[in-house]
This record gives C-alpha cells, sequence and structure tokens, in this order.
C-alpha cells in the first residue's frame, strides 16, 4: 500500500467519478493508495478544502499560504496555529521560497516563510517547504529561525544534492515527485539515489506534474505508483520495499498514529 504525501484534492479532475468526490476516495483507495495528505496553498479557499475532506480518515490535511502569491490573506503565526488546532491538521504549509515564478523585492515572500515557520514550531507540527530557484535563502532562513525544532519535507524536491544534504542535517525528509520519470530529471535522479531511503517520501503534487506515462494529462493521487517505480528502479529495490518504506516515514514525519503498525 502507498501513501501520496502531496496532493491537493481540491482540485483534482473528478470527471472520471462523474464528479463525485466519495468515488474518487473510493477508488483511489482501492488501487492500492491507504493515505493522503491534502496541502493547503491559501486561506481563501481553506474552509472548502476542509469541507471536502473532512470527513474521511484516509486524508489528512495542511493549512497554509503558498510562497507565489503575494495577493491572498497574510495570516500571522498566532492564526496559523489556532487553525492547525483543527482536526485532521498534521502539518503547517506549503511554504517556502520561490524566485523562479515571482519577481521584484522578494521580502514579503521571506518574511511569509518565516511566519509559517514559527507557526510550526509554536504548535509543534512540521513544515511542508516549497523551494525553487531559492537554495541558499532556504537554508539560511530555516537555519535562522530553527526549522530543525519543527521538522517536515522538503517537498517535490527539484534541487541538487549539497541542498538535499543541509535539509537532511537540519532533520528533513525529502520528498520526490513524478518529476523523478521526466526524461529531463536526470541530475535529479542521481540525487534520489543519494537521499537514504529512511528519509524518503513520495508524491504525486495532484492534479499538477503526472509522471510518465500519464504526462501532460491531470495527475492523480493513484498514479504515486509511477514514482514509487522509479524510486525502485534507482534504488535496486523491489516496488514494494519502496511502498513500505515511504509510508514508514510518512506516518512517522507527521506523527500520524499508523507509524506504530
Amino acid at each position: 500500500m502507498l501513501v501520496d504525501s502531496h496532493c491537493h484534492l481540491d482540485r483534482v479532475d473528478l470527471k472520471p467519478y462523474d464528479n463525485d468526490f466519495s468515488r474518487f476516495v473510493s477508488q483511489t483507495l482501492e488501487s492500492g493508495v491507504e493515505h493522503m495528505l491534502c496541502v493547503s496553498i491559501d486561506l481563501e479557499s481553506w474552509p472548502a478544502m476542509v469541507s471536502l475532506i473532512e470527513d474521511y480518515p484516509q486524508i489528512s490535511m495542511s493549512v497554509g499560504v503558498h510562497p507565489n502569491d503575494r495577493d491572498r490573506h497574510e495570516p500571522s503565526a498566532e492564526e496559523l496555529i489556532e487553525l492547525a488546532g483543527r482536526s485532521g491538521v498534521v502539518a503547517i504549509g506549503e511554504t517556502g521560497l520561490d524566485y523562479f515564478r515571482s519577481d521584484g523585492p522578494l521580502d514579503w515572500q521571506r518574511e511569509r516563510f518565516r511566519t509559517h515557520i514559527r507557526a510550526a514550531i509554536g504548535c509543534k507540527m512540521p513544515l511542508i517547504v516549497h523551494t525553487r530557484a531559492a537554495r541558499e535563502d532556504t537554508i539560511r532562513i530555516m537555519r535562522e529561525e530553527g526549522a530543525e525544532t519543527a521538522g517536515g519535507v522538503m517537498h517535490c524536491f527539484t534541487e541538487d544534492w549539497p541542498m538535499a544534504s543541509q535539509a537532511l542535517d537540519l532533520g528533513f525528509y525529502i520528498s520526490f515527485s513524478g518529476i523523478i520519470t521526466f526524461k529531463n530529471a536526470a541530475d535529479l535522479r542521481t540525487v534520489v539515489e543519494q537521499v537514504p531511503m529512511d528519509r524518503m517520501l513520495i508524491e504525486t503534487d495532484s492534479p499538477y506534474l503526472a509522471p510518465v506515462p500519464y504526462r501532460g494529462k491531470s495527475n492523480q493521487p493513484r498514479y504515486v505508483n509511477q514514482v514509487a517505480e522509479c524510486v525502485a528502479q534507482l534504488k535496486g529495490m523491489t516496488q514494494e520495499a519502496v511502498a513500505e518504506q515511504t509510508k514508514v516515514n510518512f506516518y512517522r514525519c507527521f506523527a500520524l498514529a499508523k507509524a506504530e503498525g
């Protein structure tokens, strides 16, 4: 059984499921995915996301504001801590830095990241970190704010081994998405080979970044199977072993009860 450690279920295409979310969940579970983490990107849509998934014990959630969009409600650490008290919330984020999609002065982005780290420490929950084209500042801010106190995961990792190594040193997990199956991702696959299996997660980031052979289509949590298959090939392991280890890692990272069984 697999875990999709990062997806956006409120944005998944439900047309193949007759626009029935309960049918989508049932078929996803039947495909071999036992748990999904639905990740927040803004607080405006968060109540609707909660309403969609709150009745499904197989789905956990996070609360946070993505680094890219400046024109969103800017939460305080205290507000994030309060929202994180809702049943089913297991993480703060996704948060981080993205210099690839944002330009101009980015002090607002760096301050948002700091706020989320402080909230995670305050409520003793792990962070879900998004980082793109901001390697040095991401690690620097994590160190300055004591992010290792909270721990968490570098989600949809696309950076190099030196950055992965620094994140690992801070106690963070490294999560890989369907990008590792892309033809042009050879450098990233070398990072997969170096990350220890007991510190690795896998994800889809659905509905984005569908893996080969579904690239260009709307992504689905069940496609995490392709990510596990690619990791297995790179690590010289069985796919079942990758699924089991990444599942154990997920439950440990997010302090969920199933980590023990």
